[in-house]
Parts: structure tokens; sequence; C-alpha cells
């Protein structure tokens, strides 16, 4: 075996080990003063998902854990999502149903104002930080992706009710591909993408219509072109959002606040994974939500 393959055996206990790891840090980092911490168990449904080259809408039972808090110098931001489609978009292997895919991401913020005790604000500008982190995905198909990816850049974080955060970053990424058109002479079935940039804006935004607590939340990411792709076509650039609106339905109900979410949301994919306009490549799929803080 080459030393830049690694088999599906090894990426999965890989990614154990980093979820590990990403929890370790996120627990074992010292508490700030006005320390927070959000925690829940969420579940989206769809049923307009697409995947490249398969012309199929694809329904995706999706269950989510997520983490966020602060620590002395930032914080820490942790979210595994677990994706089971349909049989429309099928795992390796006769009869084996819908594919299952995990993905794991985890930023970890130093914020100015942290280190230093003074917020570098300004104007809307509540305080920078610098942000880094890594993705982690893999799927039992047979394309059979194995993403693994690094950022690091500056952050702005705007001065709004919630949170508004908006950064740019370095990007690189790693990935695998088992179909057949990638195991051909002069192909890539492991490739390292060149280093691009990555834009993101992150939100969580609480607002009442009348009684009604709700809060506006989401994220989407800009990609740049990573240069070749596994049978050397140029990649395209990518962009990703997924937001929702959502209910505090235990605060309407029961008086709980902050503990159940229920609403819609919306996930908007433009050439996938940097895929050029194709088949499969373009995702507009509404969904329902839940989310369980605790």
């Amino acid at each position: 075996m080459d030393r830049g393959e690694i088999s599906q055996t090894g990426v999965i206990v890989s990614f154990r080990q980093f979820v590990v790891i990403a929890l370790a840090v996120g627990s074992s980092v010292p508490a700030a003063a006005d320390d927070f911490s959000d925690t829940f168990i969420g579940y989206r449904y769809g049923t307009r998902f697409r995947e490249p080259n398969n012309p199929n809408d694809i329904a995706k039972n999706i269950v989510q854990f997520s983490h966020a808090s602060t620590y002395r110098y930032g914080s820490n931001y942790l979210n595994i999502d677990y994706f089971k489609s349909d049989s429309k978009d099928p795992a390796s292997g006769a009869d084996s149903g819908g594919a299952a895919e995990l993905y794991l991401t985890y930023r970890n913020q130093l914020q100015y104002g942290n280190v230093t005790g003074r917020p570098l604000a300004f104007g809307v500008i509540r305080d920078v930080a610098l942000t880094a982190g890594f993705d982690l995905n893999t799927k039992d198909t047979t394309m059979g992706p194995r993403k693994q990816v690094i950022v690091v850049g500056p952050t702005v974080k705007f001065d709004v009710p919630g949170f508004l955060d908006v950064g740019v970053w370095y990007y690189r990424e790693r990935n695998h591909c088992g179909i057949p058109p990638c195991l051909e002479p002069g192909a890539h079935s492991e490739i390292t993408f060149n280093p691009t940039y990555l834009v993101n804006a992150t939100w969580g935004i609480p607002f009442e219509v009348g009684s009604v607590p709700l809060k506006f939340q989401g994220f989407v990411n800009f990609v740049g072109s990573k240069g070749k792709d596994y049978t050397n076509h140029d990649t395209a650039k990518e962009t990703l959002m997924r937001t929702s609106l959502m209910v505090d339905a235990g605060q309407v109900v029961a008086s709980h606040k902050g503990t159940v979410f229920v609403g819609v949301g919306y996930e908007y994919w433009h050439n996938k994974y940097g895929n050029p306009p194709e088949v499969g490549t373009q995702v507009n799929a509404p969904q329902f939500q839940v989310e369980w803080h605790f």
C-alpha cells in the first residue's frame, strides 16, 4: 500500500480518535468567569437531498450532537452529524440499503479580548478572534469519501443579539475516491487538494414575534477552487448554506426556556464537493428540525 493511502478501517479509527480528542479538548480547558455552555441533540429530516452523479432526490434522517462553550481565552465548538440515506443513495455492497455518513466539525477560537483583557471593539464589531479547527468524515458508499480538512484564520465577531461571526480562513483538504474513474492510470484515489480559502459566516439570532420566542440560526461556507480533482479536472468554487428558523417550544408549551426547539430548515449547496454544475451537485433541500438542549 502506498504511504498516501489509508484503509477504510483506519479512517474510521482515526475518526473515532478525533471525536475523543475533540471532546477532551472541549471539556478540559479552564472555564471563563462568564462561562457559557450549550449542548444539544438534534434531528433533521428532508426528502430533496442530492449527491453527485445521482439523478434522484434522496431522503435523509440526520441525528446531530452539538456542543459550544467558552473558556478563559475563547470558545470551543464541536458538531457531529450522522446521516442515514434512503435506498436512492445506496451503500456499497449488494442489498446494503441506504448509505450512512458521519461528519465531524471542530473549531477553537482565541478571542482577542479574552487574551488581552480588552476587546478590539469598534462600531458594529464586538471583537476579533483567531479560529482554527478541522473537519472529518466517512461514508460507506462505493465512492468512500474520507474527508480531512484543516482551517485557520481570522474571525470578526459582530455586536448583534446572539452572535454573528464572519471569518476568512486558510483551507486545506485531503480526500478519497473509490469509484472506477479515480482508479484509472493517471487518476488519483487519494488526493491532497491545493490550499485555498474559506469564507465562513455563522449566526444565531434570538427574537420574538409577539409573545412567541424564536431564533434564526445557521452558517454559510464559500470555498475557493481547490485545483485539480481525482481525474485531473478543475474543481469549482463551492457554496454551502444550512439555516433554520426555530420556535422555543419548551418555553411556549411548558415555560422551560431554551430546552426544546422545533422548526424548519433549509440546505443550499452549489457545486457540491467542488464539482462543477452537473447531475446531483446542486442541492435545495427544505427540512423539518428538532433540538433538545440539556
